[in-house]
């Protein structure tokens, strides 16, 4: 005997809405079973990437080759077929389809065969990458250009003769209308988007390299991604969204590692102004201590009044910087952060500072903007030179377009299928226990900070331009940046005032919070794990932030494999400290597997010679059991959905929700 259902009011509105998406019964019932199908395919492949810091080539390279996944599909395809050349030479294709392209073209007498081949053995590969996801969903993945052809070619029979013949004459087709470079570059698309299925980027993307525009661009052209804000990626955003301390930042740290044509050819801003401020002002001082140092193959061009012009900006902006971080320490007590008022502190007379009851001799005290009776005050000059930089980075289109992405995509923390993903640290204290803070009127600690201070970062962007609360904001963006124990910056302070003017390098020691010390005890990494709610034997903590010292026997494995910290060391002023150019994390149905770097020697060399990076891959955890789509969270959300329509079926049933078969 069938019972009808007691719906409450609530669901009975739901289920009416719901109902306009799938007005019958069938409709209904066909969702129902295609999800839960999807719900017992393979988990998709993720990929863990960090510490990027504007090096697009090696990014490119790691993205592409989805950390050496696409290389192992084409060995798992071809490892008894193919030569290694043709191996290599086909994986390199599938990175760089356009380079690859322009280059077969030269080498190749009869272009039309290498086509049909290489459209034949690409076809192979996508088939095998596509094998664990639904027809529906490969096809979503494809370019929309080309997608029915790539779907006939991927779902046609080619065993059969009468099947065999069209799909042959499809790819003589494409040929012969000189459409093979752009469904090969479709192809090898889709291949990369099939190979791993959400990709994830544990902070810093911005600084030290020359090009973080270019890595912005191509992450914003896939197709599912999450990024975890780090250090400098806060920086740039504090920059974009209007505070003037934080422009000074981002202008000091490229000008030291001479990555100026970011800003200016990649985000088209101007430093116009700060050049001539500096050329005004600082053309007989002493900037010794402000030394650029200018490396790579166009170092020879430049001049002694190039470099010159160079050391002036720096200490021309650096000094703003000063000036700009000692006001917002005055502005916010409850900062915190008094000790780094250092300006006032200085001795002109002996040529010296105290900090910390030390007294050092500083390197440097020709500061000719500094009026020690009111150290902190710009004068007329840097506030108009700070003014038309800060309205520059508010006006860059392309820079505004980046920010609103990181906004968008991005938060402090990300949770996803069991793992927690975080650029920094969980502040903690020496005696194991979360660190609290008292920002904001009210002491918080553990996942509570974190959900305030991301809520906070996003006041920054989003609060009206000139409100309190915009205010707060900005000043806040800068607090994560370099504020004694900020999650994403993890010290007790930062030294720039120490290392721009004081040569003992004792004064630059900037101390760690407790956290790294901690993390590697198993317990403590399960605390932090249950006070984001995450509890099991394959739940994990994954780090960036901290290059890992491999050259001195440091592992990226903590607390038995429960935290893995993978700065990607893509930076290669980073290399010399770690010894590799750091990790991913590769994380599938069956495994996790940590993949160790070298430096990448050039995508010219990649391209040309089909050169790999060096990578070595370690499974540390294997999964009891092959996990499915129903294990992640978006089978919850699958499931979810699939109970909620199993009620919808039941209310058309019972007759409480009407079908509507127009």
């Amino acid at each position: 005997m069938n019972h009808k259902t007691n719906f409450t009011d609530e669901q009975l509105r739901y289920l009416r809405l719901l109902s306009k998406q799938y007005p019958t019964v069938r409709d209904a019932s066909k969702e129902i079973i295609k999800l839960s199908a999807v719900l017992n395919l393979p988990k998709g492949t993720e990929h863990f990437m960090s510490d990027i810091h504007g090096e697009y080539e090696a990014f490119f390279h790691i993205f592409n080759s989805c950390s050496g996944e696409v290389k192992s599909k084409v060995e798992e395809l071809f490892g008894n077929t193919l030569p290694r050349r043709e191996r290599n030479e086909l994986a390199t294709l599938i990175y760089y389809p356009a380079a690859k392209l322009a280059l077969a073209a030269q080498e190749n007498e009869d272009i039309d065969d290498w086509y049909r081949i290489i459209l034949h053995r690409l076809v192979q590969v996508c088939r095998y990458v596509s094998g664990k996801h639904t027809r529906d969903w490969v096809r979503r993945l494809m370019p929309e250009a080309y997608a029915d052809v790539i779907d006939e070619l991927l779902y046609t029979q080619t065993s059969e003769g009468a099947q065999r013949t069209f799909y042959d004459d499809i790819i003589s087709t494409i040929v012969s209308i000189e459409q093979a470079g752009p469904v090969i570059e479709a192809i090898c698309t889709t291949i990369k988007r099939l190979t791993v299925e959400h990709m994830h980027i544990v902070g810093d993307i911005f600084d030290r390299g020359p090009r973080a525009d270019i890595v912005m661009d191509s992450l914003m052209a896939s197709t599912s991604v999450d990024i975890q804000w780090g250090n400098h990626d806060i920086l740039w955003m504090g920059a974009a969204a209007g505070s003037r301390a934080m422009v000074a930042i981002v202008l000091s740290n490229a000008i030291h590692y001479n990555n100026i044509d970011g800003i200016e050819t990649g985000y088209g801003i101007s430093l116009r102004p700060l050049s001539v401020l500096a050329n005004e002002v600082y053309d007989h001082c002493d900037t010794h201590r402000f030394k650029v140092t200018i490396n790579g193959p166009d170092a020879d061009q430049y001049t002694e009044k190039d470099r010159l012009l160079s050391a002036r900006m720096y200490k021309a902006i650096t000094v703003i910087l000063f000036k700009l971080e000692g006001q917002m320490i005055m502005r916010r007590p409850e900062f915190g952060m008094d000790d780094r008022l250092l300006l006032d502190k200085i001795d002109y007379e002996n040529q010296s500072i105290t900090i910390g009851g030390v007294t050092y001799h500083l390197d440097d005290c020709d500061l000719p903007t500094v009026d020690p009776a009111d150290p902190y005050k710009l004068t007329a000059e840097e506030e108009n030179v700070i003014d038309q930089l800060a309205e520059s980075f508010r006006h860059s289109e392309k820079l505004q377009r980046h920010i609103r992405f990181l906004y968008s995509k991005g938060s402090l923390y990300k949770i996803y299928n069991g793992n927690l993903l975080f650029h920094g640290a969980i502040p903690m204290t020496a005696d194991k226990q979360l660190m609290e803070f008292t920002i904001g009127g009210k002491a918080r600690r553990g996942k509570e900070f974190l959900d305030y201070a991301d809520k906070s970062a996003r006041q920054a962007y989003y609060a009206k331009r000139g409100t309190p609360e915009w205010q707060f904001g900005l000043d806040f963006l800068w607090w994560l940046w370099c504020g004694r124990n900020s999650p994403i910056f993890g010290r007790d302070r930062m030294t720039t005032f120490e290392r721009r003017l004081i040569a003992d390098e004792s004064a630059w020691t900037e101390p760690k919070n407790p956290y790294y010390t901690h993390y590697n005890d198993v317990d403590v990494v399960d605390m932090i794990l249950a006070e984001f709610g995450l509890h099991g034997p394959h739940c994990h903590i994954i780090n960036g932030h901290v290059p890992v010292k491999t050259k001195k026997g440091e592992s990226p494995l903590k607390a038995g494999g429960k935290l893995i910290v993978i700065d990607g060391g893509f930076c290669k002023a980073y290399q010399k400290t770690s010894g590799i150019a750091g990790y991913t994390l590769i994380y599938n149905s069956h495994n996790y597997r940590i993949v160790s770097h070298q430096p990448f020697d050039g995508k010219e060399n990649a391209i040309t010679l089909n050169h790999d990076i060096d990578s070595y891959s370690v499974v540390f955890e294997t999964l009891e059991r092959q996990a499915k789509i129903a294990d992640t969270d978006r089978g919850a959300q699958h499931q979810s959905h699939v109970d909620d329509l199993k009620m919808l079926l039941a209310a058309y049933r019972d007759g409480v929700v009407a079908e509507d078969h127009k």
